[in-house]
């Protein structure tokens, strides 16, 4: 288990995961097969060039996907209750087949859990970036954590 009980954590701790990905077209046509997403901005190649991308977009699920999924070992491995909801999902640049990301995390807030004496909430303040370094996609995630067994 390598995520953190509710007392482990403190507002402001930022982590930087280790882990990266470069996004293929596989990703992106998987995420779109999986969604139903027909869109061809992902899709099709010859429209998407004639956008003002130029080229195929990859999937906002995707980028959403990877970066709660890189968060998890870091974060919540072993220790995670339940994922309440995550808010002010922006996806502020977009990602192209190619693009190296990398995830950071930050702790905007604690609580204690009124209805769950052995939890407590942590908000975390996810953020995807590329390879230079400009945000493709950020949000909170509420997560409800384990305590620490008595």
């Amino acid at each position: 288990m390598s995520g953190r009980y509710f007392e482990d954590w403190t507002v402001g701790d930022r982590i930087e995961h280790a882990l990266r990905r470069t996004v293929t077209e596989t990703d992106n046509l998987t995420t779109c097969t999986l969604t139903h997403n027909p869109q061809p901005l992902h899709l099709d190649k010859e429209y998407a060039e004639a956008t003002e991308f130029g080229q195929i977009v990859v999937n906002g699920i995707f980028t959403f996907g990877l970066m709660i999924g890189v968060s998890v070992g870091d974060t919540t491995l072993g220790t995670l209750v339940a994922n309440l909801g995550y808010d002010k999902l922006v996806m502020p640049k977009p990602v192209f087949i190619g693009d190296t990301l990398r995830c950071e995390t930050e702790v905007a807030e604690l609580r204690e859990s009124r209805s769950r004496p052995q939890a407590g909430i942590v908000t975390f303040k996810h953020q995807m970036l590329n390879q230079r370094d400009e945000v493709v996609c950020e949000c909170l995630r509420m997560a409800l954590i384990q305590r620490k067994p008595a």
